[in-house]
């Protein structure tokens, strides 16, 4: 995983009234958490933040540059604008070169299972422990040609070296069934109205019925 470099400015004003002051200048409002140390309340730029985030994926890691201190942090929790789409605020764990830390990894899957099957991601991350500046970005599950009724367990994906699963060992990840057919389907949903008590009107009962009512 890439260290992204990002200056930082410590923050003395905070608030709902700060947070939208700096956002208007096109900056994120942020804090640094971890090592017993206070919070360390930071701006950052709007940006290449984003865009370190986005390259880094779900758990990005960033070298802030605060007041020519340099200072590693792990992005725990990103606040999305859900109209804009852009970052209204970071939340980072403070950690060090060297230091395990335990971290949820997406799982994604490659590859075409074989023909009239369904492919189904039970669990869309596992947890492992990994060095801060090791942490890999994502798992890859390959189901190329998998037969209905194959399953990937948390045991089965490989892990690069220093990395240790965390997620139970048999925990499924990724599960190959068989695709339903239409008319399986049908079935199905005939059984779930029965069970809810929904009668659907023969043609010719619903016919005699409208009758009935215009005499």
């Amino acid at each position: 995983m890439s260290t992204e470099k990002i200056t930082a400015e410590l923050r003395t004003e905070f608030g709902k009234g700060a947070a939208r002051r700096i956002r208007r200048e096109h900056k994120i409002p942020a804090v640094v958490y971890g090592h017993g140390n206070d919070p360390i309340h930071v701006t950052l730029p709007g940006h290449d933040t984003m865009m370190a985030i986005k390259h880094g994926g779900a758990n990005a890691l960033l070298e802030l540059d605060i007041n020519g201190e340099s200072q590693l942090a792990l992005t725990k929790q990103v606040q999305v604008d859900p109209v804009r789409r852009v970052l209204e605020h970071v939340d980072f764990v403070a950690v060090k070169r060297g230091e395990k830390v335990t971290v949820d990894v997406p799982v994604i899957v490659v590859g075409e299972a074989a023909a009239e099957t369904l492919v189904v991601t039970e669990n869309a991350t596992i947890q492992v422990e990994a060095e801060a500046t090791h942490i890999p970005e994502q798992f890859e599950v390959d189901v190329t040609d998998a037969e209905a009724g194959t399953q990937f367990l948390a045991s089965q994906i490989a892990l690069p070296s220093g990395t240790t699963l965390l997620t139970d060992a048999e925990t499924l990840v990724v599960n190959v069934t068989a695709a339903q057919t239409a008319e399986a389907a049908e079935a199905e949903l005939e059984q779930a109205e029965a069970e809810a008590g929904i009668e659907k009107d023969e043609p010719e009962a619903a016919e005699a019925a409208e009758g009935g009512d215009s005499e």
